[in-house]
């Protein structure tokens, strides 16, 4: 049915018109309803908008009584406005009155109106808000005029979204409202500051098009030069094989041929958008749909379309698009990305970087591991983090708690403010113990050394006072890194990180990929368990030349000082040999080509394959030191992948079996005199450490942000005491069970700080 100004068309171009008028946003909300209500010759147009309360209140009307407009509200899934609003789609209705659903509010004066059209207003797939229409007469409006208000709402979604309405009672709109959502902590920490996108959304501007068949041939062109972008990915010689980078591009190569998504597409420019907005609408209207869905699959491929929607609009946009460069941060930026590689969170500017929030990620990842050494708060797993912030939101990161805080309240900024003056306190408590020794109350030595594997890891060194490096992670270079890094290269890391040390030990764990950590530029088959397959040790014994080029650059760089390196992932000890002799043939190569020895060279394992634990005593003949690798041995010897949510709280670090493993390592090296030094997230925590110090251990390796609160339970524990407190309750045998709670009572009555 065509209205006085001729329909569809018309009304978007004359919504053009009220968009560009000098006015208030409400008085502009004003004239689109009228408009509206004119063109679909409606005798009511209403808009409610969903309110921070989760309300939907009447903001404006044309056809009902205008006192009801800021005073009329519902619940979300109350009445036909509110089913609406509560399932994202649209309800076209011949008899509203008729409709279980209908809610009779009185001071609207609708019980008069029997037609009713309603559409969410979406955006980035949540809802904002609803339009309705409605008519005295009983009709059924057709798919033109749906599409059209589909229209209309999208650009009242932009009003809503920035926060231009409000009403009279000051109570915030949904666009602006307080959002709180929890995913996985990453990384410990708390950051305050102000959202920054990592891959900035494209704001469509223009909605309405002024030539539709111009707007349908960018978008065809738009679709041919996406498809061909894939298939020049696809062509690669990185992803010509098999392997989930193949896996994931083919996906999008099925998704962008698909004729139902190009069909769609094209429908919406035929009702007058912009190409740029028909891809915005199609893709809003697929998210809200399928955000509703619990089928795990259905949601992943919500991410692949999210992608492909994102790859056309840049294929749409103009040329001198460009993301926000990583030099102009705001300050007290918090990135949020949907994933990220660790290479491309080292590009931001540190000094400004508080944390990071991603819809994936785990806290294994190479990403985690970086966010750690940058000492910010970081987050993972967030579900639609990315549409739950706007770029230039409030927000707080939880790093202890996995808790993230989009436009926070008053009452949540100051607590969190107060936590971080709390956490400022006791950071400055622990920096005043910096020059203490490490050293139990009753005298005994406990080295704190720092896991480290980055440049940006050194200037903790001297700020935490530790003893040393106790795991260099050599394979973070090769992670950070787009080719495989030249012997030079290394070997300048290498100097550099030995320079830092001075005269305090750094251990060097050599190539550690393979498993969870994957090198884009190295083709490995995929696996069907790959953290019990073809890595670590085993990839550099089979792939010699690649083990004997760090060798090589480990031994140049420690010319004329001592030099630790520790093999991981050694099952058996013949393992161990085989790496021993290739450096000592390239400690002769070294001396054959007149470079500078070290001064000493001492080689050790990781202790975290449950078969070595019944090699220890030939082991240690063999090697100058130990190095246990807790979280993995953890892992492989209670089968359980610490990755997987719903198994790794099953188990506790503090269980009498893994503790009585963790004993044999340093009862056997001890008799042989031969040091041990435990690195894993279990010496971070001043529980855990105090029962590593009870069972034996005399050297931990943990995170800088671990050193203070360590040292500080460190400084007033008995190691005696804890000692017999331990030892007899690793002789039980009771069906074993965790010594937490014991532990926790134990620390508690003696006073000790086991709280970071």
């Amino acid at each position: 049915m065509r209205g006085a100004y001729g329909g569809p068309r018309v009304l978007l171009r004359r919504l053009r018109e009220v968009m560009a008028d000098p006015v208030t946003a409400q008085e502009r909300l004003d004239r689109i309803v009228v408009l509206i209500a004119a063109n679909m010759v409606a005798e009511v147009c209403s808009v409610y908008v969903l309110r921070s309360d989760n309300d939907l209140e009447l903001f404006a009307t044309e056809g009902l009584n205008r006192d009801a407009v800021h005073r009329t509200t519902m619940r979300k899934g109350e009445g036909l406005v509110g089913l609406v609003a509560d399932e994202a789609e649209s309800v076209n209705l011949s008899d509203a009155q008729a409709h279980p659903s209908f809610s009779y509010k009185p001071e609207t004066g609708e019980e008069i109106y029997h037609s009713f059209m309603g559409v969410p207003i979406l955006r980035s797939g949540n809802t904002l808000g609803v339009l309705v229409v409605q008519n005295k007469a009983h009709r059924t409006y057709s798919d033109e005029e749906v599409e059209a208000l589909q229209t209309t709402a999208m650009v009242i979604a932009e009003m809503v979204a920035s926060g231009e309405l409000s009403g009279p009672g000051g109570a915030e709109t949904v666009g602006r409202r307080p959002a709180h959502s929890a995913g996985v902590s990453l990384s410990d920490g708390i950051g305050l500051g102000h959202v920054v996108l990592h891959e900035p959304k494209i704001v469509v501007k223009n909605f309405i098009a002024e030539d539709v068949n111009k707007e349908l041939k960018r978008l065809d062109e738009g679709l041919v030069r996406l498809r061909a972008s894939i298939d020049v990915l696809l062509d690669d010689g990185d992803v010509a094989r098999a392997g989930e980078h193949r896996d994931v591009l083919e996906t999008f190569r099925m998704f962008a041929h698909d004729r139902g998504w190009g069909k769609r597409l094209h429908e919406a420019v035929m009702t007058g958008l912009t190409a740029e907005a028909a891809v915005e609408r199609v893709q809003s209207d697929t998210r809200a749909r399928m955000q509703r869905q619990t089928d795990p699959y259905l949601r992943e491929r919500l991410h692949d379309l999210d992608d492909l929607a994102h790859r056309l609009l840049r294929e749409l946009a103009s040329p001198d698009h460009a993301s926000r460069p990583r030099e102009e941060l705001p300050e007290n930026a918090i990135v949020v990305a949907r994933s990220m590689g660790p290479a491309a969170l080292l590009e931001y500017d540190r000094t400004r970087l508080r944390g990071l929030v991603l819809e994936e990620g785990s806290g294994s990842s190479h990403v985690a591991i970086v966010a750690r050494a940058l000492g910010i708060a970081a987050i993972g797993q967030l579900e639609n983090a990315t549409g739950l912030a706007e770029a230039g939101d409030p927000i707080i990161v939880d790093g202890f708690s996995g808790e993230v805080h989009v436009r926070p309240t008053p009452d949540v900024e100051r607590a969190y403010a107060d936590k971080v003056r709390f956490r400022a306190r006791k950071q400055e408590q622990y920096r005043a113990l910096r020059d203490r020794p490490f050293r139990t109350r009753d005298g005994v030595e406990v080295a704190l050394l720092l896991n480290a594997g980055l440049l940006v890891d050194l200037p903790h060194i001297p700020e935490t006072n530790a003893a040393g490096i106790g795991l260099f992670r050599t394979e973070l270079q090769f992670m950070v890194a787009p080719s495989l890094p030249k012997t030079a290269a290394q070997e300048a890391l290498y100097r550099a990180v030995l320079d830092a040390a001075g005269e305090k030990p750094v251990t060097f764990r050599t190539l550690d990929v393979g498993g969870d950590k994957v090198l884009p530029y190295m083709r490995l088959e995929p696996e069907e368990n790959p953290a019990l397959g073809w890595r670590a040790i085993r990839l550099g014994l089979d792939r010699p030349a690649l083990l004997r080029t760090q060798i090589r650059a480990l031994l140049r760089a420690a010319g004329g000082r001592d030099l630790k390196i520790m093999f991981p992932m050694v099952s058996c000890v013949s393992e161990f040999d085989e790496a021993k002799a290739i450096v000592e043939r390239e400690q002769v190569r070294l001396a054959a080509h007149g470079f500078e020895a070290p001064a000493k060279v001492r080689l050790g394992v990781m202790v975290e394959v449950p078969s070595l634990l019944f090699q220890l005593e030939e082991i240690v003949r063999r090697v100058d030191f130990l190095s246990v690798g807790s979280n993995d041995l953890m892992q492989f010897l209670f089968a359980v992948d610490r990755g997987n949510a719903k198994v790794s709280a099953r188990f506790d670090p503090l269980d009498v079996a893994f503790l009585r493993a963790l004993a044999r390592v340093t009862a056997v090296a001890g008799a042989a005199g031969k040091p041990v030094t435990l690195c894993g997230e279990i010496a971070a925590r001043p529980l855990e450490a105090m029962a590593l110090v009870a069972i034996g251990y005399r050297s931990m390796s943990v995170s800088p942000a671990a050193i203070g609160p360590v040292k500080a339970m460190l400084l007033d524990l008995d190691a005696g005491d804890v000692a017999n407190f331990v030892r007899p309750r690793l002789e039980r045998f009771d069906g074993g069970h965790s010594l937490r709670a014991e532990l926790g009572d134990y620390a508690r009555s003696r006073g000790l700080q086991i709280e970071p």
